[in-house]
């Protein structure tokens, strides 16, 4: 049986390790980690999937983390990096993980989350393009996504992301 659970600095390595084998060489490099760098994540939006056994914890199957962000005065979830190991693809772990950290994030109090992402893939989860939302560059515009957790929270919401400083 798979758990989802919070992820704990003693799980660091593990989700570094199974980020390592989902993504290219050189991830840190993209954009979206510029407005990681220095900020904490959201502890409760970053999960870790397990298959649970009678003897302990077992091997991470999944990861999803998530960092605050801003757009103008306003606030956002930057969702990801979401893996699953090679293994454990197919059977629906991503999706599990994507839905618990969107109705999470509700419960939290955010209102809206955004990705760079395949909108294919991610419009199934509510995702649409952000065409005035701005990440930095060399980011591809049409992977710029979000999703309203409340009303039409992305209703006049329009300019750079940056790194949130609260």
């Amino acid at each position: 049986m798979t758990q989802l659970v919070q992820e704990t600095p003693d799980d660091w390595w593990e989700v570094e390790a199974l980020y390592d084998l989902c993504f290219a060489p050189g991830r840190e490099a993209l954009s979206s980690y510029r407005l990681r760098d220095g900020v904490p994540p959201v502890p409760e939006l970053c999960l870790v999937a397990r298959e649970s056994h009678d003897d302990g914890p077992g091997v991470v199957g999944g990861a999803i983390r998530c960092w605050p962000v801003r757009i103008g005065p306003a606030r956002a979830v930057l969702l990801g990096p979401v893996a699953v190991h090679p293994t454990r693809q197919g059977e629906g772990l991503g999706a599990l993980l994507i839905y618990s950290v969107l109705e999470r994030a509700r419960v939290l109090g955010w209102s809206r989350v955004m990705l760079v992402g395949d909108a294919p893939y991610y419009s199934r989860f509510g995702f649409r393009k952000l065409p005035d939302v701005k990440m930095p560059p060399p980011t591809n515009p049409d992977r710029v996504l979000g999703v309203s957790l409340r009303g039409d929270a992305w209703k006049a919401i329009k300019g750079h992301v940056r790194k949130a400083k609260d």
